[in-house]
């Protein structure tokens, strides 16, 4: 049996071939070992710089507040909407019931007919499969009394007016459908843009944690000094007017002396914000215990008497543009290109403000980040 098993080893049985095994093996052998040693050396990722960690983590702080004005604008959305559902079926309970006392009349005429004998066309209208049929039968309209056409024309009045209400109550629930599904979207990226954050923070040792407060000082030291700056020449351009003779004249409108709110209700609006320091950022909050940057103003210039809307994108929209150079306490500063950043202009270059999750209200310099552009409210 054995000699007519195929060698195993047949290439090794010449020196040849025992040489090309050897060197097929050596080689493989080098080859994996190659593998490895690439496999082993193949350049990882470089851990990212405490500076890139911070760019990182401030743009998702930046793309969170976008996300939490499209919350607070979907959300409001969605209170308009639930609200005017609300009014249509209350329309249509009461027009339902409209309906119901106008078919009590027209069954009590029916019955009384019908008692007397006869099938009379009141009957037929309350008796037919589609009352439209019957009303498209004049000849029968005809025969009936003048309280009995009133009867009749009051049902359809009311049961046409019942099915508009029934579209437009479907329609509202459609648009409603449509702003909570688009406040819950909104919601998610909210969330999961500080979760991305939170989970770069946590990485940190203690030290790189150290040198990232150290760069977050910086950063609100240089604003400090552009802050400073700008009011020097502010008190500056102010000294200068007074010294020319221009006074209150000089400044034109973008001095507040020919529109905007009274110097009181500013006044107010800034009391209420003071008194909000050190509450802490909650994205989509008005208030009271916490508060969104949006949502703070908002609530400051309502202790003023003065209504603002509730998002970023809508309250640049209410009072005077102001320019940067022209501010006033009480203003409203907003910032990035996309105004998903708002606070309180309080005087000298620095304003109140909600500034992002992990963050109380707390006063800041304006120069922090990239003005938008500034509005007066009233």
């Amino acid at each position: 049996m054995a000699s007519h098993r195929k060698p195993r080893t047949s290439i090794l049985t010449s020196p040849g071939g025992r040489r090309t095994a050897v060197g097929l093996t050596s080689a493989a052998l080098a080859s994996a070992t190659l593998l490895s040693q690439s496999a082993d050396a193949a350049p990882r990722a470089p851990k990212p710089t405490i500076e890139e960690v911070k760019q990182k983590v401030d743009g998702l702080y930046h793309q969170a507040e976008v996300a939490t004005e499209k919350y607070n604008a979907a959300k409001e959305q969605a209170e308009t909407q639930r609200h005017t559902v609300d009014k249509l079926l209350d329309a249509s309970a009461k027009r339902a019931e409209e309906m119901n006392e106008s078919r009590r009349r027209l069954g009590t005429f029916a019955s009384a007919q019908y008692r007397t004998g006869g099938m009379n066309p009141t009957a037929q209208l309350m008796l037919a499969k589609d009352p439209q049929q019957f009303f498209d039968r004049s000849h029968l309209m005809e025969r009936l009394t003048g309280r009995q056409k009133q009867a009749v024309s009051d049902y359809q009045e009311q049961q046409a007016a019942a099915a508009r209400q029934r579209a437009e109550a479907t329609h509202s629930l459609e648009r409603l459908q449509t702003s909570q599904a688009s406040l819950k979207e909104s919601k998610q990226s909210v969330q999961a843009k500080l979760s991305e954050a939170r989970q770069l923070l946590s990485r940190l040792t203690a030290q790189e944690k150290a040198r990232l407060a150290e760069l977050e000082r910086e950063k609100e030291a240089a604003a400090k000094r552009k802050a400073a700056e700008e009011a020097r020449k502010q008190q500056e351009r102010e000294r200068q007017q007074q010294h020319d003779g221009g006074g209150q004249s000089g400044g034109g409108a973008g001095d507040g002396s020919s529109a905007g709110p009274s110097s009181s209700q500013a006044e107010k609006a800034l009391a209420f914000a003071r008194a909000q320091m050190g509450k802490p950022y909650v994205w989509g909050a008005t208030g009271p215990s916490s508060y969104d940057c949006s949502g703070l103003t908002q609530a400051a210039w309502k202790a003023a008497g003065v209504s603002l809307p509730r998002t970023t994108w809508d309250q640049v929209k209410v009072g005077q543009r102001v320019a940067t150079k022209d501010l006033k306490p009480g203003d409203l500063v907003f910032f990035y290109d996309d105004i998903s950043h708002v606070g309180m202009y309080i005087g000298g270059g620095k304003m109140i403000h909600a500034p992002h999750p992990g963050a109380d209200v707390r006063e800041e310099s304006i120069y922090y980040m990239p003005i938008y552009g500034s509005v007066r409210p009233g």
